[in-house]
């Protein structure tokens, strides 16, 4: 290492460019003023001076009118166009809330249209199940009238040939005398009350109704007085009887009694009848 290295440096440091242009350029401006001072004459002159005057402005101005009156109409232009822009926003806020009520209204009057076509709907549903059903009651009313006049035929056709004809049927019941009972049998070795009375009344042509309720109105009402062989006993009321027999002379009748006695003769006063028909 040199014996010099640790002897601080005298130089003096290097003046950046920008301070030097700065020194100069005021160095120049001074000695400018210098010159000038100097060639004016003696160091009692004042210094010279020199005012710019600026043109002046007024509203009669052309260039501010004109500039003036564009600026207005800029202005004007502006707020006519913002004017439009809100009426045109106005107008389609209120034909968007017009749309949507057109189409409340329009599903409102959908709907009622609807429910007004499905009570139309039932409502003629229910008057035709009402047709329906009278043209069956008049249906079955008429069935029931032909059943009624066609055992009222067969009544009187039995009735003309009723000479003998009470005896027939009376034997035909003696002869089931130990047969079973049961409900819904009509024979040849079980019957029920109905079945066996409708057995031998077709002994000798005469044919009966099939049940009970029926074979209480088959013929002509008699008292319980005036019996004879022959006439229908029945138990209940007439039309709504439960049990029939045949009486069969000497206060006695005939009858499939029920499951534990089956087909018997009984006395008429331990067990009286409700009523009696005719039809031999």
């Amino acid at each position: 290492m040199s014996h010099t290295a640790h002897i601080p440096s005298h130089r003096k440091p290097r003046r950046s460019s920008s301070k030097l242009a700065l020194r100069a350029g005021v160095a120049g401006g001074v000695l400018s003023t210098i010159a000038v001072a100097g060639s004016a004459g003696p160091a009692s002159a004042e210094p010279v001076t020199e005012t710019i005057e600026m043109p002046a402005l007024t509203l009669d101005s052309p260039e501010l009118a004109e500039a003036v009156a564009l600026s207005a109409e800029a202005t004007q232009q502006a707020a006519l166009a913002l004017d439009l822009r809100a009426q045109e926003n106005a107008a389609a806020v209120k034909a968007a809330k017009a749309a949507k009520q057109a189409k409340a209204e329009a599903e409102r009057k959908a709907e009622a249209e609807r429910k007004a076509e499905e009570a139309a709907r039932a409502a003629a549903e229910e008057r035709a199940s009402r047709s329906s059903a009278s043209s069956e009651r008049t249906t079955l009313s008429h069935a029931s009238q032909n059943v009624t006049q066609g055992v009222s035929q067969n009544v009187s056709q039995g009735a003309s040939n009723a000479s003998g004809s009470a005896a027939t049927v009376v034997a035909f019941l003696k002869a089931q005398l130990g047969d079973a009972y049961v409900m819904g049998a009509t024979g040849p070795n079980s019957w029920d009350c109905s079945s066996l009375v409708q057995a031998a009344f077709r002994q000798v042509g005469i044919d009966l109704p099939r049940v009970s309720q029926d074979q209480s109105v088959a013929g002509t009402q008699v008292s319980l007085g005036n019996l004879q062989v022959g006439d229908i006993l029945y138990w209940g009321g007439a039309g709504s009887a439960y049990h029939t027999g045949v009486y069969i002379g000497d206060g006695k009748y005939l009858d499939a009694a029920n499951p534990s006695k089956g087909v018997v003769i009984q006395e008429l006063s331990g067990y009286p009848a409700s009523g009696a028909v005719r039809v031999l």
